[in-house]
């Protein structure tokens, strides 16, 4: 895609969207005075979870084709219409999207989630799409955590999610090997062999760990996380599945030590103070 023809019109799409859109309706603090209304550039790229220089160069017309998986992770930033999803593909990569009929995860699942305000969680699908998350999981992870982003994508891709985790080659080995097995019992869903190609062609790493044919299956574990308020902290993280088996999982994360269960209750009590909100219960020890 070049700067002209249908790279100026997608960059003029995304910049109207983003310009009607305020903070505020993206679930995103108001700070200071802005010349230009709607999102800024950065905060599109935030809630994307893809890198400002990227996005940048993407309103300018100056990247290759985009993949589906992307674009859809923009319109969720954008919170575009099915409407407006379908003409955003259309004029970026001349596709209609994918479909996204994914069955709910089971309401076992999701009324476990909404009962434990204190321990970070969220539910995801095969895909790793993230459906929902607590209050808890938006304080550890920060404001881009939110529903359609995809945690395999954040993981490889992001270099911000890379930095806090500390065990980063692990977990994201890890990631690879949850996609490999999730691959082979869903062969033919487009969304995640379009997501699979466009992480071996993004990250190396995942081109080398896929090609060696990586599969895991780990439903326990732990690792080490890098907060920029409340420094390093330990946690455990189960992953619960539902009666659908590994097509939608519920993620939970305790901490693993009382050095860790006081960083956690620091990051969720700052958490609340900056919402404004009330203060949540304490994380036991």
């Amino acid at each position: 895609m070049d700067g002209t023809g249908s790279g100026r019109e997608l960059g003029a799409f995304l910049r109207a969207m983003r310009e009607r859109l305020s903070p505020q309706d993206a679930g995103l603090p108001s700070v200071g005075t802005r010349r230009t209304p709607g999102l800024r550039r950065q905060e599109v790229a935030q809630l994307a979870a893809v890198s400002i220089d990227w996005y940048i160069r993407l309103e300018q017309g100056r990247v290759g084709t985009p993949g589906a998986a992307i674009l859809d992770a923009l319109a969720d930033a954008l919170r575009l219409t099915d409407a407006e999803r379908a003409h955003l593909h259309l004029i970026a990569r001349g596709a209609q999207p994918p479909s996204r009929r994914t069955s709910e995860p089971p309401a076992s699942l999701r009324a476990i989630l909404d009962g434990m305000p204190s321990l970070p969680a969220y539910l995801s699908d095969f895909r790793l799409d993230v459906l929902a998350r607590n209050t808890a999981a938006a304080a550890l992870f920060g404001p881009g955590f939110e529903p359609g982003i995809n945690a395999a994508r954040l993981t490889l891709l992001d270099p911000g999610t890379r930095a806090t985790q500390l065990d980063w080659q692990r977990v994201a080995r890890e990631t690879v090997g949850n996609l490999r097995r999730n691959s082979a019992r869903h062969p033919d869903d487009a969304r995640l062999r379009e997501l699979i190609a466009e992480l071996r062609t993004q990250s190396p790493e995942f081109a080398t760990w896929w090609d060696d044919h990586t599969v895991q299956d780990r439903s326990h574990g732990s690792k080490r996380i890098r907060h920029p308020r409340a420094g390093d902290l330990t946690v455990c993280y189960d992953n619960l599945t539902g009666p659908d088996g590994a097509d939608h999982t519920l993620t939970v994360l305790t901490p693993a030590d009382e050095p860790s269960a006081a960083a956690l209750r620091t990051i969720l009590t700052d958490h609340a103070n900056r919402l404004g909100g009330t203060r949540l219960r304490p994380v036991a020890g």
